[in-house]
């Protein structure tokens, strides 16, 4: 007689429920003891039943069954992280090439190459490209030409301005050394003079003995010519 198939969903009934855990506890327990026995194998088995109590089956001990799978675990957690590191790599890098021979396409094309694939249309676009960038290469010429002649100018201003103090300390400089010279002339001078009346007073005074004597010399002849005088009268 066939056995027949039980629908896989939960029972209903309390006592059913726990005889049949009660077997297929004891049925899986058995099954993990042999496959571990007749194929070498690490098994661990771990069951909490509808009422929080603990069933376990460990071929070795169960410490090192969960620290295996934990090991096991992270490694194959790191592994598919690196596979899918490298599968983003190898995309992000076909993506950059392909950017790159377009840039490279382009470049040509700018530069007048490889003009032979392409229509009117895109012949135009391209002239209307380089136009634009003509366009804004002479803007740019333009503005860093302005921007030169402010800075020249502003190197000539400060110059200018550096000549204007260089001519205000040179004239003061000028001012105080002719003063200073028209003092030490004025100095020279009335010494000098203080020399020459000095030397007119030692002539004048060398000079008073002999006009002295001219004049007692002179004295006789004038009485005897008045003497003459009264007595031919």
């Amino acid at each position: 007689m066939v056995k027949g198939k039980i629908a896989i969903r939960k029972i209903n009934c309390s006592k059913s429920r726990q005889v049949t855990f009660f077997k297929r506890r004891t049925g899986l327990m058995k099954k993990a003891r042999e496959l571990s026995i007749l194929c070498d194998a690490e098994i661990g088995v771990i069951i909490f039943s509808c009422t929080g109590k603990l069933y376990e089956y460990a071929s070795t001990s169960m410490s090192s069954v969960i620290e295996r799978y934990n090991k096991m675990k992270r490694d194959n957690q790191q592994q598919s992280i690196t596979t899918e590191e490298i599968q983003f790599l190898k995309k992000e890098a076909e993506s950059l090439m392909q950017q790159l021979r377009c840039v490279q396409e382009c470049n040509r094309r700018l530069m007048g190459e490889e003009l032979s694939k392409l229509s009117l249309e895109d012949l135009k676009n391209l002239e209307n490209v380089l136009e634009m960038g003509l366009k804004n290469v002479r803007s740019r010429k333009d503005q860093s030409f302005m921007e030169e002649m402010r800075e020249l100018k502003r190197k000539v201003e400060e110059v200018e301005q550096e000549n204007v103090e260089l001519r205000k300390k040179s004239r003061v400089g000028s001012r105080d050394h002719r003063e200073s010279k028209g003092e030490f002339s004025g100095e020279s001078s009335s010494s000098k003079d203080t020399s020459k009346i000095g030397a007119h007073a030692i002539l004048f005074k060398d000079e008073m003995p002999e006009r002295i004597l001219l004049q007692l010399s002179l004295q006789p002849k004038s009485h005897l010519l008045d003497a003459q005088k009264t007595a031919s009268g």
